[in-house]
């Protein structure tokens, strides 16, 4: 019998490519496996996380002196990036023993939230060298040898890396079409030969030194150990044929963003790690793209929905039409709250994020989770602070604080995997495999031919699916809540597993699987924050509620969507949808107005410029100092007609 079965699951389960299986069998699993089993623990807060050596003051002498300026291309360029490696701003995923400033994640994000906040290219500059780039796979992958050469050289801002992954044929497809380099081997030296193009290289037009994905094939069987595939080569500046000179304009932002071009010889000794890493770089890059996903890209989306929310709450207090402050016209009103909301779950979601990955885990799916959301829900905070700033928003001068988050935020949602991808094939496509407690195994099991680990496995999935059922069923009768949707969400990711193949194709359903399980993992942060700084239990219960609401339309759809006869046992987990209710946004405006706990902890750990203190000066001004400052915060930026 269970031959036929597992005849009958292999016709359907789908193919998935070794570099599928890499990334699945990268990183580990954290509350995404929680979700998936449908039972969630809330993890516990580590302290002590915030004990780094690193001079913090050194932000704001930054800031202060640099805020202002475009990193490149700029007469600033040498002299920022000077003052970036002599005051350690690159040495932060580096050990002590190599002249580094190792900090923990939650330091690196308050770090880059901090810079990111006055000046998003600025943030990018110094995020890249400490996330994706030849730091980080060299204090992992690299010899002894390697991480002595270039490790303290890095530390000190005397290399300046970059890492050259994707082309103009290989974007979310990675690997797709990747420059491919041949081992060839003269006068007793080996070598890959390889024609190099990359674009949309972060720091390339200022770097020194340059990090290289390239997949190497061996026709003639030269190589000694490692094998052929995705590598991960080292070259400086100056190796013969490497061409840095052209540079792009991301959204000109101003950060160092160009093409690494060129017909290279390079030596088998470059490869980080040594011979024995050949072919092993597409494992390499997966774990460390997780710290771009999970850490950098998240922090910048903090940054720039902290700096709006807290711009506009002091703006719409005081700014007037109609001889009525904004704050009280409930469209701009409303209009804050989704602002609020938003950044308060980017905001809770990387705290707790953070923690988790501070206790060592490498939790791929709930990176991407990250990543995806915080910057989406990034781009919906900068859209309505624009719409509520108004003309002042779409004028550029040192009054508009919102101008430079917009043109960023496409950045954040384009790179390390768009947001298209991530959500469509990532989260949950990824997820189900990774995270789910029994598919991976059984999957393992009909690779490998093993009847009776398919067995055990088969058991243990019949088991796990008759049980959530009923609880699924048996949760009809209780007030939907977070418990319940995680139930329902492990139940239907179940139903959708028997999908097979036909998952890949079926990216709506994929899609909006991911929206729930985000979506959950954003509420259960929220409860996380809540019980670990008590901020503001109407606030909690406020996103709670909009989040479960969000849900309720993505259970629906995608139970209504689902194909075959089946759909008919998932009706019990379809639900209500609840119509917003107006009180709940002049509660939280209350509540945010009267509990300075909420506002404080947004304002916390952003750069206050003096723009944003003027602004917030208003409250302790009255009669002609009001009246002056309040004009010039209105004011726009003029200049003489041509």
């Amino acid at each position: 019998m269970y031959r036929f079965i597992f005849n009958k699951v292999k016709n359907i389960v789908p193919r998935i490519s070794n570099t599928e299986l890499i990334a699945l069998r990268t990183g580990n699993t954290h509350l995404d496996s929680q979700m998936f089993d449908g039972n969630v623990t809330l993890p516990k807060k580590i302290s002590n996380v915030n004990n780094s050596k690193f001079d913090k003051s050194k932000i704001d002498l930054l800031l202060n002196k640099y805020g202002d300026s475009t990193v490149y291309p700029s007469k600033d360029t040498k002299d920022i990036l000077y003052f970036l490696g002599k005051n350690k701003f690159f040495s932060f995923l580096i050990d002590e023993k190599y002249q580094g400033n190792k900090l923990s994640t939650q330091e690196l994000s308050n770090v880059l939230t901090k810079i990111s906040s006055k000046n998003p290219g600025l943030g990018v500059t110094v995020m890249v060298p400490n996330s994706l780039g030849p730091g980080e796979l060299l204090s992992i992958y690299g010899t002894e040898d390697q991480k002595e050469n270039y490790l303290p050289k890095l530390s000190n801002g005397e290399c300046i890396p970059c890492f050259g992954l994707t082309g103009p044929d290989n974007g979310s497809d990675a690997l797709g079409s990747i420059d491919t380099g041949l081992l060839k081997e003269e006068n007793g030296k080996r070598f890959v030969e390889v024609t190099v193009n990359k674009r949309y290289i972060t720091l390339a037009p200022v770097s020194n030194l340059v990090g290289l994905a390239i997949n190497l094939e061996d026709p003639d069987n030269l190589l000694k150990s490692g094998e052929e595939g995705v590598t991960v080569f080292l070259v400086e500046k100056n190796f013969p044929g490497l061409k840095l000179e052209t540079h792009h304009n991301p959204m000109n932002l101003g950060f160092p963003n160009g093409t690494v071009k060129g017909n290279l010889r390079i030596p088998l000794d470059n490869v980080i790690g040594g011979e024995e890493n050949v072919g092993n770089g597409w494992k390499m890059l997966m774990e460390c793209l997780a710290a771009g996903r999970g850490i950098c890209l998240p922090a910048t989306a903090n940054a720039s929905s902290k700096t709006s929310t807290f711009g506009i709450y002091n703006y719409i207090k005081h700014r007037k039409q109609f001889n009525i402050p904004l704050i009280k016209m409930e469209g701009v009103s409303n209009k804050f709250c989704d602002m609020v909301y938003n950044t308060w779950l980017i905001q809770t979601s990387i705290a707790m994020t953070n923690n988790i990955l501070d206790q060592g885990n490498k939790p791929a799916v709930i990176s991407a989770i990250m990543k995806e959301q915080t910057t989406e829900r990034g781009r919906m905070v900068i859209n309505d602070a624009m719409d509520i700033h108004g003309g002042s928003s779409i004028c550029s001068g040192p009054n508009n604080f919102t101008q430079k988050f917009y043109n960023g935020i496409p950045i954040g949602i384009t790179v390390e995997g768009s947001n298209t991808l991530t959500k469509n094939l990532i989260i949950f496509g990824q997820g189900l495999n990774k995270s789910h407690p029994h598919i991976y195994d059984l999957y393992d099991s009909i690779v490998t031919d093993d009847l009776d680990k398919f067995k055990l496995h088969f058991k243990k999935m019949i088991k796990h699916s008759t049980k959530l059922l009923g609880k699924s069923y048996l949760g009809k009768l209780t007030t939907d809540n977070i418990n319940k949707q995680t139930v329902d969400f492990a139940n239907l990711s179940n139903f959708i597993a028997l999908l097979g193949g036909q998952i890949k194709k079926n990216q709506s359903i994929s899609s909006d699987m991911a929206g729930i399980m985000s979506n959950l993992y954003l509420a259960y942060s929220v409860m996380w924050y809540q019980e670990n700084y008590k901020v503001s239990q109407k606030l909690t219960d406020y996103c709670l509620n909009r989040l479960l609401d969000e849900n309720s339309v993505l259970f629906n759809r995608v139970i209504d969507n689902y194909p075959g006869s089946l759909r008919l046992l998932l009706k019990n987990m379809k639900r209500k949808n609840n119509s917003f209710n107006y009180d709940s946004n002049r509660e939280l405006l209350n509540e945010i107005e009267s509990n300075s706990k909420i506002m404080n902890e947004i304002e916390d750990n952003i750069f206050i410029d003096d723009s944003l203190k003027k602004l917030k000066s208003l409250d302790n001004l009255d009669g002609e100092e009001y009246e002056r400052v309040y004009q010039d915060i209105i004011s726009v930026e003029e200049y003489k007609n041509i």
